[in-house]
């Protein structure tokens, strides 16, 4: 499995899409905080940049690399290994190599100029992302035969996470104004791993006093201890359950 993982790593890491990637978000970490002269407002501007490319690139990337080593997961199944081993390095290896993207491409930046707590946590979060949309493009990706009808179902699934499930929280807020309906909204938010890692970025930057009474609801949730914690719990969840899923379904598939 360590051969696998180390071959699948070094495979991603030489592809020109992998490498300007990493540049990119170079480029972009470097101007944000070059420009700004408050490193709170640099990981702020910073924040919806990386919640709208990293989870983009990681769940399409993943999908099309998926689709293209059809022939060598075939090549991998022949041999006498198991379909869980070869499954479970692809995921890591994937999540490996995109985690490693973003640490050399945004990591190093936000370390040098935001080198606190918050810093930090945004750091894990972009991690944390990668990994959970590499284990949503697996899922994807292994319940869908065709190429152009899972990458498909990739983009359309970011679009959810991305954009069209604030639009459905709002629409909810809207419709039920009336109602205490503050604790629910909470576990919505647990439900959108973007929306998970913007609140919890948010809340350190001391901007929930901007969000209203939702943003106390929020500060004395994920402000403690066992919110983070909660939090951090969600995310994970949100790596192993579909990881799990495709790797069961993976297991029974015929090739």
């Amino acid at each position: 499995m360590k051969k696998m993982i180390k071959y699948i790593v070094a495979d991603i890491l030489q592809s020109r899409i992998m490498i300007a990637y990493t540049i990119i978000l170079l480029v972009i970490s470097f101007s944000v905080f070059a420009i700004e002269d408050n490193p709170a407002k640099g990981i702020l501007s910073l924040l919806n940049i990386i919640l709208f490319i990293v989870p983009l690139v990681s769940i399409i990337f993943s999908t099309i690399y998926i689709y293209n080593s059809s022939e060598f997961i075939e090549l991998l199944v022949s041999q006498p290994l198991q379909r869980n081993a070869i499954w479970l390095s692809m995921f890591a290896g994937l999540s490996l190599s995109l985690s490693l993207a973003f640490l050399l491409g945004s990591g190093i930046v936000i370390l040098v100029y935001a080198w606190s707590a918050t810093g930090f946590i945004m750091l894990a979060s972009g991690i944390l992302l990668s990994n959970v949309f590499v284990a949503v493009s697996l899922l994807a990706s292994v319940r869908i035969r065709d190429k152009a009808r899972g990458i498909g179902a990739a983009i359309m699934l970011w679009l959810y996470f991305a954009m069209l499930f604030d639009t459905l929280v709002l629409f909810l807020l809207l419709q039920f104004s009336d109602y205490p309906i503050e604790n629910s909204v909470v576990a919505l938010t647990a439900l959108n791993p973007i929306d998970l890692s913007r609140v919890l970025i948010l809340l350190r930057i001391d901007v929930s006093a901007m969000m209203g009474y939702t943003g106390a609801i929020f500060r004395d949730f994920f402000g403690s201890t066992s919110g983070m914690l909660i939090a951090l719990a969600m995310m994970l969840t949100w790596i192993g359950l579909p990881a799990y899923i495709s790797t069961a379904r993976f297991r029974s598939k015929d090739l």
